[in-house]
């Protein structure tokens, strides 16, 4: 399990995830010249993807409220960074979020409605601001 603070939502600490994969991409302007070479050149700053976002297990409420986060669409998302070993806060658009239902009885309520939510996922990624 990731330490909790190295993941935080709008300046919200969570639960600390279970699996967090940083993906860092560069976005390249580039084309073939007439001899088949490759020519490009970086566009922007590299680009941040929270890929594979996940928590074995959140309460209800605690999915409910990171799922809130996002409500806005973008979400101020602060995460330390592998490439320069610091903390980035960077404004990033939530992808697909997905969660299971709880296999058994025991997690269920006597109205019926989960008490948890197992395998709750997101990836989150850089609008690529400056």
């Amino acid at each position: 399990m990731i330490n909790s603070g190295l993941f935080k939502i709008n300046g919200h600490t969570y639960k600390a995830p279970s699996n967090l994969a940083p993906v860092i991409s560069t976005l390249v302007d580039s084309g073939r010249n007439t001899n088949g070479t490759v020519v490009g050149q970086k566009v922007g700053r590299d680009i941040y993807k929270l890929n594979n976002l996940q928590w074995n297990m959140l309460s209800v409420a605690e999915w409910r409220d990171i799922l809130a986060e996002f409500g806005d669409f973008y979400v101020e998302i602060s995460f330390f960074a592998p490439d320069t070993a610091s903390w980035k806060t960077l404004k990033m658009y939530p992808g697909d979020r997905t969660c299971e239902y709880p296999k058994g009885e025991m997690w269920y309520n006597d109205d019926g409605s989960p008490k948890v939510w197992f395998n709750c996922k997101a990836n989150i990624i850089d609008i690529g601001e400056m």
